[in-house]
């Protein structure tokens, strides 16, 4: 198959560029997604290049997935043994730690391949603990999301408790740099990692173990960061750690959609790109295939004020299409009428039409739906909890958890009385005053307040029977591996 056809000249020239690094400027709706996958393609079947010497890393499982599919699809006739790595950066580190991540423990004592990912609730019921045993309430304080928040940007930013507490200003972020640090002794003590961990501890792993890297190293001819604009400095060490011995490393993304620096984006990954790396080719995809030419030239002239930019000149084949309308409501409420009235003057004229309504934050639906209500309007509401957000399915993951690792202390606390079997609050803060005096986990402190016979005869029988109930699940575990 050539997989050059179909493309355009500049889409050609950057899937025929398989050696040393590569920067692709990929304006948006220019087909970087059609240009990485012909790509991957490309390099296994014309350069004969193992499918596992290539790793592709992306944002989101979605858009990691699509491309796996893609890739797939232009190799069928190939008859591979083997597929690409093509992943999520957390996907890639996960797999890293729990197969190569043992020496990992010289650096973060406690630490096995068989760790926890807490994921946004975890970490909530985390800083919520930190509160109740520092004394702190959210009302005097700070929210619990915006501590964490804020312990989430420190970590991006390389930051430790220690580093925030040297760094501290005023009384707030003394007592977070303290919030800190005891969030990260539950993580340990529970051999868990936050999704920012996954990030870290991989790089700690590949830069302070030689054995790791090298092999790495050898292991990977080709690698590929999507989105590089939305890369912060923790994901460009991972891509330098892991393309040491090959420099052939292509980078796709456009510094005028990089919007993410609050979550720890650092724009300079991609400005500085040819300064890191002195031979590096630079190939700008500026075809739109998505847009008309006025929505185009709307978002060139935004664009173009941006202060520090590699520049590029967007043109697209497509027709001038409608003019763009600007509404700026007074309120909320005036906005969500506005959209509603707009709706109603629209599917007046085309009565066979569907209309979308796209809102950047959830709070917004409440007044579009009352304002759809006004006119007696259906509507649909597209979201909601997922599958693995349920609370039956939580409860389910967080025995799985225990089964493989009892020192998960989050899970813990989530299902000692899930389903309910007597052990109430005040047992539990009993565990946790033992855990905290003895620096140990949840887990260890069960058998030491069961040992102390502290508890009343309803309690300690309680507490006795989920003990024994993990005991054996962790038996079933350790015969039949979970996948």
């Amino acid at each position: 198959m050539d997989y050059l056809k179909g493309l355009n000249p500049q889409q050609r020239e950057a899937v025929s560029c398989t050696e040393g690094p590569l920067l692709i400027l990929a304006g948006a709706g220019s087909g970087k997604t059609r240009v990485i996958t012909h790509r991957i393609a490309h390099i296994i079947a014309s350069r004969h290049v193992p499918p596992s010497a290539i790793l592709a890393v992306t944002f989101t499982n979605k858009a990691a997935g699509e491309m796996r599919d893609r890739v797939k699809s232009l190799l069928a006739d190939a008859h591979l043994d083997s597929d690409a790595r093509i992943s999520t950066f957390h996907s890639f580190c996960v797999r890293l730690l729990r197969s190569d991540g043992e020496p990992l423990a010289r650096y973060r004592p406690g630490f096995t391949r068989r760790f926890s990912i807490y994921d946004d609730d975890d970490q909530l019921a985390v800083v919520k603990a930190a509160y109740r045993s520092l004394g702190l309430e959210e009302k005097d304080f700070m929210q619990y999301r915006s501590a964490l928040a804020r312990i989430s940007h420190a970590k991006n930013t390389s930051m430790g408790p220690a580093d925030l507490q040297k760094q501290a200003v005023d009384k707030e972020t003394e007592a977070l740099a303290v919030v800190f640090d005891d969030y990260e002794k539950s993580l340990r003590n529970s051999n868990a990692l936050d999704f920012d961990d996954l990030l870290l501890e991989a790089v700690r792993l590949l830069r302070h173990d030689d054995a790791t890297r090298q092999a790495w190293n050898r292991r990977l001819s080709h690698m590929m960061v999507d989105e590089y604009q939305d890369t912060n400095r923790t994901q460009y060490e991972l891509m330098r750690l892991l393309t040491e011995e090959h420099h052939n490393v292509c980078v796709v993304g456009d510094e005028d959609q990089s919007i993410y620096s609050w979550r720890g984006a650092d724009i300079r990954n991609i400005l500085d790109f040819e300064r890191d790396y002195p031979d590096a080719r630079v190939i700008r995809l500026e075809q739109n295939y998505r847009s008309t030419k006025n929505i185009l030239a709307a978002a060139s002239k935004v664009v173009e004020n941006n202060k520090e930019r590699k520049g590029k000149k967007l043109w697209t084949d497509a027709a001038a299409g409608d003019q763009l309308g600007l509404y700026a409501g007074f309120d909320a409420e005036n906005e969500a009428l506005f959209v509603a009235d707009t709706i109603e003057k629209h599917l007046a004229a085309n009565p066979d039409d569907h209309v979308a309504v796209l809102y950047r934050t959830n709070s917004q639906s409440r007044q579009i739906e009352e304002a759809l209500r006004r006119y007696g309007r259906a509507y649909k509401v597209v979201g909601g909890f997922s599958f693995y957000q349920r609370a039956e399915i939580r409860d389910t993951v967080a025995y799985l958890r225990l089964a493989v690792s009892a020192s998960d202390s989050t899970s813990l606390l989530r299902v000692v009385n899930t389903p309910a079997r007597g052990v109430g609050r005040t047992t539990v803060e009993q565990i946790e005053r033992h855990a905290r005096a003895h620096a140990i986990s949840l887990w260890d402190a069960i058998q030491g307040v069961i040992d102390d016979r502290g508890l009343s005869t309803r309690s300690q029988s309680s507490l006795v029977l989920f003990r024994n109930l993990i005991q054996d699940i962790s038996l079933v575990a350790s015969s039949s591996p979970l996948p």
